[in-house]
């Protein structure tokens, strides 16, 4: 399995931030949003790295490099016009066709939003769409991760049912940014500006995509106030813990 981060987002919430910094390279408690996001792919096994970029990308590239510091190969999509999120994947699909051989080519993939925080175990979400998408249900192009919603997104995206199958009825969650694609879902996505909503509302309602609910840290750094409050809260809950081991004997 390979990974795609998605970093070409200009982060127009994020102003004035984002306007001398790319929003993966924000950062929480004194760690870039993008540096947490591909140690934890490494953490997950997965080597193999695809990081689309258009605004101050450069910036992403320096940073990054051939990704060797973080134990992956990573390769660039460069966007001369911004694609979007369903037409960035299906421009990086086009870049990278059979990149390690023809079985390559259909192989699920993790996608990851480059402008979120979280600390899940992305080898459990790996985990859970390879069971989902191979054991259960070959026809599945899927597997979103879904988390509680946040309180600005109180009405979330989409529900999940007990078969563990996205649905559009019943109690809203709210999409993680984070998920495992075959690259059949994107065989019609247009490679030009198209969000990724285009394709997730038709395969829903064909019940092509599973879910799984993810209850541990996340958060959408959308604007400065959210970023701000994250790191103050991770930066308390460092302290914290340091004076309790100072406590303990």
């Amino acid at each position: 399995m390979w990974a795609m981060v998605l970093c070409a987002g200009r982060g127009e919430r994020m102003r004035p931030l984002t306007h001398f910094t790319p929003k993966p390279l924000l950062t929480v408690a004194g760690e870039p949003l993008l540096q947490r996001h591909l140690l934890a792919i490494a953490s997950a096994g997965i080597s193999d790295v695809m990081i689309n970029v258009h605004h101050l990308g450069q910036q992403i590239q320096s940073f990054v490099g051939d990704g060797r510091r973080f134990g992956l190969r990573v390769a660039y999509c460069v966007e001369s016009q911004l694609l979007e999120t369903a037409g960035g994947i299906a421009n990086a699909l086009m870049n990278r066709e059979g990149a390690n051989g023809p079985d390559d080519a259909a192989e699920p993939f993790l996608v990851v939003s480059g402008d979120v925080y979280s600390e899940m175990d992305l080898s459990l979400v790996v985990a859970a769409a390879h069971r989902e998408m191979n054991d259960f249900d070959p026809s599945l192009l899927g597997s979103l991760v879904m988390v509680p919603n946040p309180p600005h997104h109180p009405n979330g995206d989409f529900g999940l049912d007990p078969g563990n199958r996205l649905t559009m009825d019943g109690e809203r969650l709210t999409y993680g940014g984070v998920g495992v694609f075959s690259p059949a879902f994107f065989a019609d996505a247009p490679v030009r500006p198209a969000p990724l909503r285009n394709l997730l509302f038709p395969a829903i309602r064909d019940r092509q995509l599973a879910g799984a609910l993810y209850r541990g840290v996340w958060e959408d750094v959308g604007v400065p106030d959210r970023l701000r409050r994250l790191s103050d809260d991770i930066y308390k809950q460092r302290r914290a813990a340091k004076i309790n081991a100072e406590r303990t004997p």
